[in-house]
């Protein structure tokens, strides 16, 4: 991020309500919210000059009936000390999220990170129940959960989740959760090619086992989750993560019936892992976009039917790939080779083909910042982005929060 000359950390909403609605009344300087600083590099580079607002201070619990299943806490509570609050209780927000120990409530929602469990337990869209936040004139609105008040007719709650805080700014969350599992198994299936994975996970679709994780690597992959999970992983071929969660009793059953399954396709062995080591197996999937000094990451959303083809391509380019393919997600990180951003201009011209024609688009989330600014950072423009610019000049119209950073066009 660029341009910013100032820091500013309020020590509650009140006192940022305040500072938003003085800046709104004086100079109109931009603002660039931030949580625990590990998305700076997503998105464009800022365009003006202004202030970076740290929520950071704020961390309080405002409310947790445990019976209820839910919670609202501020937004600069760090996922590991949410995490932590929770599992006293045996609850869980069940959104992994590669750094933690860093990362924000909000920051998370602003960016809709997210991680290999989307596949059966959704993303923060599926928990974000309520929020507060402060618009770019300092006023504060509330939508969903205790206070059921939509702006201008939008469901802000929806909107608010992967906005990257250019629409207001999010102050506080009211999330329902998910009790913690009795049992969490994976198992790593490595196999000959991306044709036999392809076949499996069609397969899957009809097994009566209910996975949490269907993650697709490719060998490079497979080698850098294998050593950052500390275990003697088979990685000769693509691997297929499946990811198991429930009561010791359901989980026993769904490993015989996938391994029945999995052993007509004739992959190689198959490694079921258990408690401990399935959780440090999690986590370096977890990890796996933020794990790597590659020049370059990229994520691209496409059908989950094309996304083999898409890992194919990619691995012909010796990109590490890591998909949660039962979304159609798929990470990558550029080889070390690509040292200009004409190389990496010519790397990724295939790859970002092969995602529109899947119907999806490809970003980029983490590079040089020399290179951004001739980069498609934010992908290809998609149908939804002139309804999004609509909503920023009516939540926004002197473009305050964060100008240029997303999908909009510096108008003013």
């Amino acid at each position: 991020m660029h341009q910013t000359s100032n820091e500013f950390a309020p020590a509650s909403q009140g006192e940022l309500q305040r500072f938003v609605q003085e800046n709104n009344s004086g100079e109109r300087l931009a603002i660039y919210p931030v949580g625990g600083r590990t998305s700076l590099n997503f998105g464009r580079a800022a365009t003006r000059p202004g202030s970076l607002v740290s929520l950071a201070k704020l961390t309080q619990t405002v409310d947790y009936p445990v019976r209820d299943m839910t919670i609202t806490v501020e937004a600069g509570i760090r996922m590991d000390e949410l995490a932590a609050l929770l599992r006293e209780q045996g609850q869980q927000l069940p959104i992994d999220v590669a750094q933690s120990n860093r990362a924000t409530l909000g920051g998370v929602v602003a960016t809709n990170a997210s991680g290999p469990r989307r596949y059966g337990l959704g993303t923060m869209r599926d928990y974000v129940i309520g929020l507060t936040a402060i618009d770019a004139a300092g006023r504060m609105f509330h939508s969903g959960g205790r206070v059921v008040k939509n702006v201008a007719g939008y469901d802000l709650c929806k909107l608010m989740v992967g906005s990257l805080g250019s629409l207001a700014i999010i102050t506080q969350l009211t999330l329902k959760l998910k009790p913690l599992p009795e049992s969490t198994v994976l198992l790593w299936t490595p196999f000959n090619t991306f044709a036999e994975i392809d076949s499996a996970l069609n397969d899957l679709q009809e097994s009566s086992a209910r996975p949490v994780v269907l993650d697709v690597l490719n060998t490079s992959a497979a080698k850098h989750v294998s050593a950052e999970a500390r275990q003697d992983l088979p990685c000769d071929g693509p691997v297929l993560v499946i990811g198991l969660e429930g009561t010791a009793r359901e989980t026993a059953w769904q490993v015989e019936k996938l391994k029945d399954e999995l052993h007509r396709k004739q992959p190689g062995e198959i490694v079921v892992t258990e408690d401990e080591p399935a959780t440090r197996l999690l986590q370096a999937l977890t990890e796996f976009p933020t794990a790597s000094d590659a020049p370059l990451t990229f994520q691209a959303g496409l059908l989950p039917s094309k996304t083999l083809q898409f890992i194919e391509q990619a691995t012909s380019q010796n990109i590490a790939v890591q998909s949660h393919a039962g979304d159609g997600l798929v990470i990558g990180h550029l080889p070390d080779m690509a040292s200009s951003v004409e190389q990496v201009v010519e790397l990724l011209k295939p790859l970002r083909e092969l995602a529109c024609n899947g119907r999806g688009n490809l970003v980029v989330l983490n590079c040089d910042a020399d290179w951004a600014k001739d980069l498609p950072i934010m992908g290809e423009p998609e149908p939804g982005w002139p309804l999004m610019q609509q909503l920023k000049k009516a939540l926004d119209p002197h473009n305050i929060l964060n100008p240029g950073r997303f999908v909009f066009c510096e108008s003013t």
